[in-house]
């Protein structure tokens, strides 16, 4: 039996990997390696596991990590740009680190900060870090927030890339179980195809995708 892409929507993916836990198809379409909804954690588990993190706005390494992110985006942003920080979690260190920077960030999050205000508003950019792999409606969300662009607006994803099917079995990427979705390079070039967008690679696992003026 095949299994319906989130992504694509195409019925084509097929097994791909399984584990103890739950198994894992690819579409044959946008080459999305994602987990069938029977095994998606109810909401409540879902903000539980969330709240087991311990990023803090003060940890020196966090705010490393986020700078993989955030060092390449800034070099490409106009002064005062305004931006969405799109699944910002409890503590929303890359969103200070850009207004640091002298831009305007806005915030939303599902559990942390549900302001439905926030993506009804138009911006220049869009950052979502280690998120899209929590997504169980791929498709849906990222054509929302790509409509949030304005011409010429940028999306900043962070999120690891599958590499190999050999890679995938031992990859501890995969034994968290708000892991969902995700994504190669196959994968975001189908997207930016999608989108008519402009691709870059910025890091190994630091994706941009640039919407074209009219």
């Amino acid at each position: 039996m095949t299994e319906r892409c989130p992504l694509c929507r195409q019925p084509a993916a097929q097994p791909y990997h399984r584990d103890k836990f739950r198994s894992y198809h690819q579409c044959a379409g946008c080459a999305l390696v994602f987990v069938p909804a029977e095994y998606h954690l109810s909401p409540a588990d879902e903000q539980a596991y969330y709240e087991l993190h311990e990023n803090s706005l003060e940890d020196a390494g966090y705010r490393r990590f986020l700078g993989r992110c955030a060092e390449p985006l800034l070099e490409q942003l106009r002064p005062r740009s305004r931006g969405l920080d799109f699944g910002c979690g409890p503590a929303p260190l890359l969103a200070r680190m850009l207004v640091e920077a002298g831009h305007r960030v806005e915030l939303y999050d599902t559990y942390f900060a549900p302001d439905s205000g926030a993506v009804e508003r138009d911006y220049d950019f869009v950052v979502a870090t280690e998120v899209v792999e929590h997504l169980a409606d791929p498709a849906g969300e990222l054509q929302w927030l790509w409509e949030r662009l304005r011409p010429g607006g940028l999306m900043a994803l962070m999120t690891k890339l599958v590499i190999s099917r050999e890679r995938f079995a031992n990859w501890h990427y995969i034994r968290d179980p708000t892991h969902i979705c995700f994504f190669s390079v196959q994968t975001f070039r189908w997207l930016a195809e999608r989108f008519s967008a402009e691709l870059q690679f910025a890091g190994s696992d630091v994706i941009f995708l640039r919407k074209q003026f009219a």
